[in-house]
């Protein structure tokens, strides 16, 4: 009855590279768009951080190396930091031994993270949070009694 459609909001469903599962990458790897890894990656996964990359680890998928994408979507294991300024989602199967930097992230039950998990919101959201502080805070303080502080 109130069951969750599941939505494109974890980036686009098209890969346009796909790292098979019988396939073992020795180097960084470099790329925009979609990469989907089956196989054992060696080496450090960037994208542009301006673009809307998705990276996609299936079960059978490692990456030793750190991981910088906008997105990621991770069913297999990394061993080595993710930075994403996008959307993080963690499957049941997901293993990551390294920090986790994120700006949104979804977790399965079961999902297992040996490091630390950090929030980094966007810049554009970083001013308006302390906007927001500023303005519940009230005016700034004054000196004694409400005088104007001199100095």
């Amino acid at each position: 009855m109130f069951k969750r459609k599941k939505q494109a909001a974890s980036g686009p469903s098209r890969i346009d590279t796909l790292v098979g599962a019988g396939t073992r990458i020795i180097g960084d790897v470099h790329f925009s768009g979609g990469l989907h890894v089956d196989g054992h990656v060696k080496g450090n996964v960037d994208a542009p951080p301006a673009s809307h990359s998705t990276l996609s680890v299936s079960d059978a998928g490692v990456i030793e190396g750190s991981v910088a994408v906008p997105n990621v979507v991770l069913n297999g294991v990394v061993k080595g930091d993710i930075l994403s300024g996008g959307r993080v989602e963690l499957g049941a199967n997901a293993r990551v031994s390294g920090n986790v930097y994120y700006g949104l992230i979804e977790m399965a039950m079961g999902a297992a993270i040996n490091g630390k998990l950090i929030h980094e919101p966007k810049k554009g959201d970083v001013a308006a949070a302390s906007a927001a502080l500023e303005t519940a805070a009230g005016p700034k303080s004054t000196g004694e009694r409400g005088a104007p502080k001199k100095g």
